[in-house]
Formats: structure tokens, sequence, C-alpha cells
């Protein structure tokens, strides 16, 4: 049993892997085995991150670039590649938040975050697919968020990129499924990360959050581990075009 999770002799290519979600993630893949590659645009963060999975013993060498840059991604995916071989498992994790009313949101913020939590899945993927469409085998996983499943005021271009994540993951899954390639989805709940230290100081919204979860507490970048390696592996070869929800039952109970 333990070999369907086993990632030994796979590479993982995680974005926006310097803190958080990404590079929670990253451990747990690394640990299951896989040799990684972690992406930012923080090239600083991103040394740090490096150094410090090398340091627990595992294998992993970074590749800064912007998502949202086509001509970064196009230079930077091949490079990473030849040096830490080719990408068996993408992870597409990379975003950024901009929260105002939507009446007075400016178009450069509504830009800024389609460009990077939608637009960025698409032209890394797209660079990234080729390899696994040759090799006839690959493992895709796009991050995406409650906030893509159910609104609330003032996230608009969040709720709009996440939303969209969700149908890309699907329309993905259609058009490369032939290819032995899956592609899912995993949907976190309020986590505590730094996108969300905002939330996490109101102290209203906080309270909120713990009445509304069936578990009682914001969720922690380590609780998606599990999911990630399950989607990564061979356990979920027959598992496509998913999202799965990973948010102590939030969604159940709103």
């Amino acid at each position: 049993m333990s070999a369907l999770f086993d990632l030994s002799g796979t590479t993982a290519l995680i974005t926006g892997a310097a803190q958080g979600i990404g590079l929670a993630i990253a451990r747990g893949l690394g640990q299951a085995g896989a040799a990684l590659i972690l992406n930012d645009k923080n090239q600083d963060a991103l040394e740090n991150s490096v150094a410090t999975l090398a340091a627990g013993g595992l294998r992993v060498h970074g590749c800064p670039f912007d998502v949202s840059d086509a001509a970064q991604i196009r230079r930077s995916i091949p490079a990473a590649e030849k040096t830490a071989g080719p990408i068996h498992i993408l992870v597409n994790n990379a975003g950024i938040h901009r929260r105002g009313p939507l009446e007075d949101l400016d178009e450069s913020a509504w830009r800024e975050v389609l460009n990077t939590n939608l637009t960025g899945v698409f032209l890394v993927s797209q660079q990234v697919v080729r390899g696994m469409i040759a090799r006839g085998a690959g493992k895709i996983i796009n991050i995406a968020s409650i906030i893509g499943q159910r609104g609330r005021a003032t996230v608009a271009p969040y709720m709009a990129s996440k939303g969209g994540v969700i149908m890309l993951t699907k329309a993905m899954a259609i058009e490369w499924g032939k290819y032995n390639i899956q592609v899912n989805c995993i949907g976190p709940g309020f986590m505590t990360t730094d996108l969300n230290l905002p939330l996490m100081a109101d102290a209203q919204f906080d309270a909120w959050v713990r009445s509304h979860t069936p578990a009682g507490r914001w969720g922690d970048p380590s609780d998606l581990v599990g999911t990630a390696v399950f989607l990564a592996s061979r356990a979920s070869d027959f598992v496509n075009g998913q999202t799965i929800f990973v948010d102590g039952g939030i969604l159940a109970a709103l």
C-alpha cells in the first residue's frame, strides 16, 4: 500500500513555494520522495526556503520567476529541468490577494490578481505539460480556495480567479486525460497564512471562522500535505478534474 504514495524517482515543481502553503506542500512531497524545484518571485525568501529544506535532507533546487510573465516561464522552466530533471508533478500554488470594495477597485489590482492567480496557472501548466505529454504521464495540482465556491464582500478579484482555477482544472483534465495526465485541485479553507493575516487579526472575523468551521479552528498549511501527496501519487491515477476542499468542514456548514 505504501508504494502507492511513494514519490521516489519523481521531480516536483511548486510555484509560490517560499512560504506558507507552497512551502508546506513542497516539504511534504519531498518527504514522500520527490526531488523539488521551488519557485517564487521573491528570490531572497526563495533562497532561504531552499536552504531550509536542503538542511532537512531533501533534494531541492530554486527557480525564481514570476508566474504571470510568459517570457520568464519559457526561460526558467527548461533551465530548471536541465538541472533537476523532467517535471513529473506540478503544483500551481502562487497567488496574491487585493481587497477592497468592487466599485472602487483599480483595474490594475484586478488584472494583477487575475494574471497571477489564474493566467499564471495556465502559463506554467502549458509550459510543463508538453514534457508530460511526451512522456505519457504527469500530475498537476492547482491550488484554489473555498472562496472559489463561496463568496464574501471585498474580495471579488480573488473570487473570480479561484473560481476560474476550478473550471480551468476541469478543462485541463478533459484535454490532457488522454495522455495519462491527471489534473486536480485543492481548495483550502481559511488557513493561517500571510495572505490571511488581516483576517486573523480581526477578532470578529476570527470568531466567525472558528464558530462556522466544524473543526473549530483555522487550518494550518500542513493540513494540506496529505491531500497533495495523494494527488501527486499513483494512488490518484483515476482521479481527474476534481476539487478536494480541505476546509475543516466549513463548506458543509455554510
